[in-house]
């Protein structure tokens, strides 16, 4: 016999208090998504006047929330919730996320998009923080119902409380922006898909061609730009979109395709770049990083090295040194392979027309090296060069060579993860941006040095400077596999050769130490 139907059990059962019970029964219909029963549960608990608490509204009202999806309970779902939820109010019950969320759903199934958004409107009034699904009831009723008007008053709302959109909502706002004819809402909702994710899903996929195929489409933009504009707006936002609203002029053609291992649309042979944060962030990300490593460094060292940055900052590229030459050494005998930081400075040398990169250690480490009569030529070159920078002691090396990097807007060769407790400090967006485009990770493959190169190309939603779009799709293939929207309008493949000479990224010679890089793919250098 089974622990349920056991004598004990049994004892057990007896002695529960009905309030008790009806807990326990309640909580598994909620487990079986059983509404019906559950109903039936709640009434013969009203009839025996059992307290209900609000856990109780809660659970009748996600158990009726999920109903509405079967068309046989959907108006006992929603006439028994609103029943559950004007009980609630009547005892002094003080709804929660949950409660208003749920009940948000019920008034969104029977299409009252007003009701819906009421509920958010005033959780206020009961202390209750709003979030991204609280919303979601009355956004997509709207959007389904073409009020295009209130779908908006809803996203501002949104932002009004600090909650983002994420790809449904920015999705179903872009196709009801498309359906009622709003084209400048359509370029801003693929703009904030652009910043929201990186590869749409089917749906959302979907949505961009229906719009870019309509008759509404192709009567928008500007047949005339100024194309310096454009450019600058490119440069100034890091690479792969301006921002500057609808370009060119006649329908538009859609096709779904790929893109080559160097960024190239099999389409349109467009060259897709790689995008970098913009030149706003960028500056942004520099004051924030002087000013934690102001707090935490001794303040006159981080002060004096940055006075020394402003002198010299010609440089592309800067390199760890510490974790360079300690990569793949013993560490119990605090072995440092100043060779293969060597390496890394003559190929990044090579690579950017004989610029030298900055190289960052800590101050003990010059001191040893000097010390060593094999090391020292190559030191003491550096350091009359001004090329070497030796943090001081007490400093954290970290700072120092992160700073460079964003400061100058140079490319980064390091291993470091960059995941210690300095970085937690930072935006984490926003870093994560920053370091997919400017860290060179490298290896040593006995003893011949590998440098692995950011991406060619950035897997994100691009808008070109001749008005066109690429926008990647999600899937479970492979980069050159990956399915891409190609959206071009007729002169757009006569322009791509022009758009060449827009840099796409504010890196001073990245395209250059890229295909230099490529060049050198298949002959790695020596470490002599």
């Amino acid at each position: 016999m089974d622990a349920t139907g056991s004598p004990k059990a049994r004892k057990k059962s007896k002695n529960q208090s009905p309030e008790v019970k009806f807990h326990l029964d309640l909580t598994n219909c909620s487990r079986r998504k059983d509404l019906l029963s559950a109903i039936t549960l709640c009434e013969t608990a009203v009839s025996e006047k059992l307290q209900f608490n609000q856990q109780h509204f809660n659970t009748l009202l996600y158990l009726c929330s999920t109903a509405i999806s079967d068309p046989s309970l959907k108006e006992s779902a929603v006439s028994f919730g609103f029943r559950v939820y004007n009980h609630l109010q009547s005892i002094g019950i003080i709804p929660n996320e949950a409660t208003i969320t749920a009940v948000a759903r019920l008034a969104a199934a029977k299409g009252d998009g007003d009701c819906a958004f009421e509920l958010v409107k005033t959780i206020g009034k009961y202390k209750v923080t709003p979030r991204l699904r609280t919303y979601d009831p009355a956004l997509f009723c709207f959007c389904e119902n073409l009020e295009v008007d209130k779908a908006y008053e809803v996203e501002q709302h949104m932002d009004s409380a600090e909650v983002g959109l994420e790809e449904p909502q920015i999705s179903a706002l872009l196709k009801v922006s498309s359906e009622t004819g709003k084209e400048d809402r359509v370029y801003e909702y693929l703009h904030k898909l652009r910043r929201a994710v990186k590869c749409v899903s089917e749906s959302t996929a979907k949505a961009i061609e229906d719009w870019f195929c309509s008759e509404k489409a192709s009567l928008i933009g500007e047949s005339t730009w100024d194309v310096g504009l454009i450019r600058e707006a490119i440069l100034s936002n890091g690479g792969g979109w301006h921002g500057k609203g609808w370009i060119g002029k006649g329908s538009w053609t859609v096709k779904r395709t790929n893109v080559d291992s160097s960024g190239k649309c099999c389409c349109c042979a467009q060259q897709l770049v790689c995008v970098d944060i913009s030149c706003a962030e960028t500056e942004s990300f520099a004051q924030s990083l002087a000013v934690l490593a102001i707090e935490r460094e001794t303040q006159p060292n981080f002060i004096s090295f940055q006075e020394w940055l402003e002198v010299h900052n010609h440089c592309d590229a800067i390199v760890d040194g510490a974790n360079i030459g300690l990569y793949q050494q013993n560490f119990a005998d605090s072995g440092f392979n100043l060779p293969q930081v060597e390496a890394v400075v003559k190929e990044l040398c090579k690579m950017s027309g004989g610029k030298w990169p900055l190289v960052f250690w800590h101050n003990k480490r010059t001191n040893a090296l000097l010390d060593n009569s094999s090391h020292r030529r190559v030191v003491e070159e550096w350091i009359n060069k001004g090329v070497l920078y030796t943090t001081p002691i007490g400093s954290n090396d970290d700072w120092y060579w992160l700073y460079a990097a964003v400061k100058l807007k140079c490319l980064l060769v390091t291993n470091d993860e960059m995941r210690d407790h300095i970085f937690e400090l930072l935006e984490n967006d926003l870093f994560l941006r920053w370091k997919e485009k400017h860290q060179i990770r490298y290896t040593f493959i006995k003893g011949r040095l590998r440098l692995e190169m950011p991406p060619l190309y950035s897997v994100i939603i691009q808008e070109s400077e001749t008005g066109s779009w690429h926008v990647p799709i999600a899937g479970n293939d492979s980069e050159l596999e990956r399915t891409w929207l190609c959206v071009t309008r007729p002169g757009d493949t006569e322009n791509i050769e022009a758009q060449g000479s827009c840099v796409s990224m504010s890196v001073g010679s990245y395209n250059q130490l890229h295909d230099s890089a490529r060049k050198r793919k298949e002959r790695p250098s020596s470490t002599s």
